[in-house]
């Protein structure tokens, strides 16, 4: 929102909500109606090419959404070096509107304005008047209409709105109040309305131009600079036809610069282009890979999570992950999806992090939650997660954390096989663990005697069991083979703390892992307290019972360019697989954490305290 919002400032619809595209209906209704009785020779192309026009436009959009992002997380030709927050994707989280509305005003052109029905596809002279009224008219007008709107007053009430995205992403483009989405349009359309006024508009001109407007607005909001220097020196004039990323970029860094729509010669003749334009393009096409001090190496859950991730959907990446039920109608794209994953067979960059002097990435690797159950793809799964280790090794990363089910026991042992294969590996692997159990043992409500263990006896089952009977809180398993296992562990150490019952009602809190069944879940009392010790959540099915997550923390505000939720946890909350290798780099940690091994557990919390790491709170309702 502008600093000081003008008239005609929100959209028409925005009330709507996400159920704005129903304003579409009366226009589709007509166009299927059309379709249905009238005779094949009287359809009118053009009407019926609006709405898989608009479709176009969202895919294309979408791609160079996710193409930036995953270019701007490798760092590779990157020109700001900041990151975006979550009050920018929330801003930004509109983008579609501009389709919207200019598919209303399509429908409209075709009904009322004489000659926008029934074009050709082609033609060319209609072709060659576009591009010339573009370079002329909307390119010099534009250029005034920008100017203008950096004068406080429109500035103040309007356009600032834009240039709150100081790094931009290429939807950026279109983030702009509706009055200034009008000018726009008005402008656009005079290249439109003059070759469908004199006869000479085609199908094919119009939705080229439009959509050459959408490659020039990503491409210069992008915050990677792509255009190639050979370009530019084969046809030297192009300098002045064509405006880079880094071009448009110092716009929104400097505010006063470069106000040239896609042309920059009109910088150039009123004197208003940034004398850096030329060092910063330079510069960022010489800009590196960035070399990542942390890795922490996840994986896809389901089908639908590549949509979650940070360039996936930027409106659902920044949400805890959950099921929408819209996403079915992507089942082709998410089946291509799977596709791709099965081919391309390695890890690649998720997103990026900076942590006071560290460089964090996170990298995933293209397997599914289920395929980690088959046992016929534990060797695939494997060497995947020991080349993403080499390669961070190769990187000069010095923590790679595990996270989800790549330290699976029945996997990889924690972890351990790679250090066992490797002896002189030198970036550190780390499985968290040790964090975990202390999250665990800081979650339990103050003043709680017994505590009912329920689930997958891992590593950190074994290690908060044993903490819980030395802090004198009696530990409770419901299955003779559970009891035996903790009991053989322990021995002595439980201080016969631990006990086996029958009964479900004894307990009001729960530390459950990944096998919990339902059955079980519905035997709890009312009020029971789930605390989960998995890395997956357990299914909420109570509503009048509480529900942790799974262990996470809150993160501290010099953590920059979180603007996604990491799976489920909420906005800003880590999961303390991935907090344990910051901590291991912050600290300077040389031991591996990984197998059996456990580092000192108050170590580990006093540490994630010291660096601004804080605990969540134990829920006080319920949520289905």
């Amino acid at each position: 929102m502008a600093s000081k919002p003008g008239i005609l400032t929100d959209w028409p619809w925005t009330p709507l909500g996400s159920f704005k595209y129903i304003i579409l209906g009366p226009w589709v209704t007509e166009t299927i109606y059309s379709i249905m009785v009238k005779d094949p020779k009287e359809w009118d192309l053009t009407n019926f090419s609006v709405i898989p026009f608009m479709l176009w436009r969202m895919l294309h959009n979408q791609l160079w959404i996710s193409l930036s992002r995953y270019r701007t997380a490798k760092g590779t030709n990157r020109i700001v070096d900041k990151g975006i927050e979550f009050d920018q994707v929330d801003r930004e989280r509109n983008w579609d509107d501009q389709i919207l509305f200019n598919g209303i005003l399509f429908f409209l052109a075709n009904k009322y304005a004489p000659g926008a029905s029934h074009l050709p596809l082609w033609r060319t002279d209609g072709v060659i008047i576009t591009m010339l009224l573009h370079v002329g008219p909307v390119e010099f007008l534009y250029y005034w209409f920008h100017r203008a709107l950096h004068h406080h007053y429109l500035y103040s009430r309007y356009h600032s709105h834009h240039h709150s995205s100081i790094v931009t992403e290429p939807i950026t483009s279109v983030i702009h109040p509706f009055a200034e989405h009008i000018v726009y349009f008005a402008l656009f359309a005079i290249p439109m309305l003059t070759v469908v006024f004199t006869g000479t508009g085609s199908i094919i001109a119009i939705a080229g131009y439009i959509t050459y407007i959408d490659l020039m607005n990503n491409m210069g909001h992008c915050n990677f600079e792509l255009i190639p220097n050979w370009v530019f020196s084969i046809f030297p004039p192009l300098k002045y036809l064509m405006y880079t990323p880094s071009f448009h970029s110092l716009h929104h860094t400097q505010f006063r610069t470069n106000y040239s729509l896609f042309m920059p010669f009109y910088d150039y003749i009123y004197d208003t282009m940034d004398k850096s334009s030329d060092t910063l393009y330079e510069n960022s096409l010489k800009r590196k890979e960035e070399t990542p001090n942390v890795v922490h190496l996840t994986h896809l859950t389901t089908p639908e999570s590549i949509y979650h991730l940070r360039f996936g959907f930027a409106s659902l990446a920044s949400k805890p992950y959950s099921s929408a039920w819209y996403l079915w109608l992507l089942w082709p794209v998410t089946l291509w999806s799977m596709v791709l994953t099965r081919i391309y067979c390695r890890t690649f960059v998720v997103e990026r992090n900076r942590f006071h002097q560290l460089r964090l990435q996170t990298w995933a690797i293209p397997k599914y939650g289920i395929q980690y159950r088959l046992k016929w793809q534990k060797e695939s799964v494997n060497n995947m997660i020991e080349e993403a280790v080499l390669e961070a090794e190769e990187k000069g990363a010095s923590v790679l954390s595990l996270g989800l089910m790549n330290q699976g026991e029945e996997l990889n042992r924690y972890g351990e096989v790679y250090v066992k294969k490797h002896p002189q590996l030198k970036v550190k692997l780390v499985d968290g663990s040790s964090l975990a159990v202390a999250v665990l043992l800081n979650s339990i409500p103050k003043g709680t005697t017994q505590v009912l263990l329920r689930g997958n006896l891992t590593k950190v089952a074994f290690a908060v069991a044993f903490a819980l009977c030395q802090k004198g809180i009696q530990v409770t398993v419901l299955r003779e083979d559970e009891y035996e296992k903790l009991d053989k562990s322990l021995g002595t150490k439980s201080e016969g703390k631990l006990v086996t019952s029958k009964s479900y009602s004894s307990c009001k809190v729960w530390l459950v892992g990944d096998d919990l069944t339902e059955e079980e879940q519905r035997k709890a009392n009312k009020g029971t307290l789930f605390i989960p010790f998995s890395q997956l959540p357990p299914k909420k099915l109570r509503k009048d019972c509480f529900y942790h997550t799974t262990p996470a923390m809150q993160t501290p505000t010099a953590l920059e360019n979180v603007d996604s939720c990491e799976n489920w946890l909420p906005r800003r909350v880590m999961s303390v697989w991935r907090i344990a290798g910051i901590l291991h780099a912050l600290e300077g940690w040389e031991e591996h954490e990984c197998g059996y091994t456990m580092s000192n557990i108050d170590k580990v919390w006093e540490a994630c305290l010291k660096h601004g790491f804080q605990p969540l709170k134990v829920p006080t309702q319920s949520k289905s």
